[in-house]
């Protein structure tokens, strides 16, 4: 069975909660795996741009370097990066089969959709890496990428999302992803000052070193410096300091004169002179949206899937929305269209269905991943 046509029938997301699974399964087949240097990225927002950052600035010290993201947009190979490219389908299949023969035929059909493509990206990396950045899924001490032994980890901010599955408050939700924590890890700014304080008694507890990026004004000036030339996003800037401070943690540098950032697709990403891509999806990223745009006004290109918090979501970007654009998403969690148009109403926001764009108007595309793949799609 080719990868596609097994990965088809499986749910997206865990059909039902099992902890113990994937690590009983990756104990069983833990042999196959010589793996390499591993870096988990934790937390709410900023986890695909500071893991890419990071990434490319192993690549650019000679490393053979791999990254794992989730979800994709628009191809499945999004998902697993190597040396700067998406993985071929060749190397997908290949290894597909390989990992269905350390399988037992009922234990890879157990597996959800996450946790056998966690597998299938590690089977990869350990033959053509020496570093990955591996990122997780929605969780933290639970999430498939857990079961792996990291060398570092990196804790993005931590805000309120998934609550069904990780708590209903910021405390709750921190420490369910704080609680992957094995060994060192970098620390980045966080908007709930709660987060801090866990993750400092965290690292008292396990007895080891937490480090934040915070550097000189000389370091601090070249940083901002540098990414200001390819963003004037704030959270960006932020995001690219982490992955610095961790890079330096490691005992490594870059020479910003030969060294060429390229952007994660759809993290705040520029696919139009006049079309901001951002598949950022909760209120926290709905507030480092509104502070990127701070005194503009914007064509919002937006949806969503039900159990987000539009109306906060919506809120906080009341101030650079000129008008909101509702793109149609092909999902059975697509919250219903009716309750966009109350909310805007209730906000003072004009509101449409999204038809094409103006070249004269400045648009943001936000929502969610199925946002932006139903306007990529649409734009080709």
């Amino acid at each position: 069975m080719t990868l596609f046509s097994f990965l088809d029938p499986k749910p997206l997301s865990y059909d039902e909660i099992d902890y113990e699974r994937m690590p009983r399964t990756y104990r069983r087949i833990a042999s196959h795996f010589k793996l390499p240097r591993i870096v988990h990225v934790v937390g709410t927002n900023g986890k695909g741009t500071t893991g890419r950052f990071l990434a490319q600035m192993l690549r650019h010290n000679g490393f053979r370097v791999g990254h794992y993201t989730s979800p994709h947009i628009l191809r499945f190979n999004e998902r697993i990066w190597i040396d700067g490219d998406d993985v071929q389908d060749a190397i997908l299949e290949t290894y597909h089969q390989k990992l269905l023969s350390w399988l037992d035929a009922k234990e890879a059909q157990a597996l959800s959709y996450f946790e056998y493509t966690t597998l299938l990206a590690m089977a990869i990396f350990c033959d053509f890496c020496d570093y990955v950045v591996l990122e997780a899924g929605l969780g933290g001490e639970f999430d498939a990428t857990n079961v792996f032994p990291k060398i570092l980890s990196i804790v993005t901010p931590i805000g309120y999302d998934h609550q069904d599955f990780l708590g209903d408050t910021i405390e709750a939700i921190a420490t369910t992803k704080l609680n992957s924590i094995a060994n060192d890890f970098v620390l980045a700014a966080q908007y709930e000052a709660s987060v801090e304080v866990l993750a400092r008694q965290k690292a008292q507890s396990l007895h080891v070193t937490m480090v934040q990026p915070h550097f000189d004004a000389k370091t601090s000036y070249m940083l901002e410096s540098y990414v200001s030339s390819y963003t004037n996003a704030p959270f960006l800037i932020n995001n690219f300091k982490t992955a610095f401070c961790a890079l330096t943690f490691l005992g490594y540098d870059i020479t910003f004169e030969s060294f060429s950032v390229a952007m994660l697709q759809g993290r705040h990403q520029k696919i139009l002179p006049n079309v901001t891509l951002d598949v950022g999806h909760n209120a926290m990223a709905a507030l480092a949206l509104a502070q990127s745009f701070e005194g503009k006004k914007v064509g919002l290109i937006y949806n969503c899937y039900k159990d987000k918090d539009y109306r906060a979501i919506l809120k906080l970007l009341a101030p650079i929305i000129e008008e909101i654009y509702v793109i149609a998403i092909q999902s059975p969690r697509a919250v219903d269209e009716a309750l966009l148009y109350e909310t805007a109403k209730e906000y003072g926001l004009k509101i449409s269905s999204f038809q094409a764009i103006d070249p004269q108007k400045e648009y943001v595309v936000f929502g969610s991943f199925s946002v932006a793949e139903a306007f990529l799609k649409g734009i080709k």
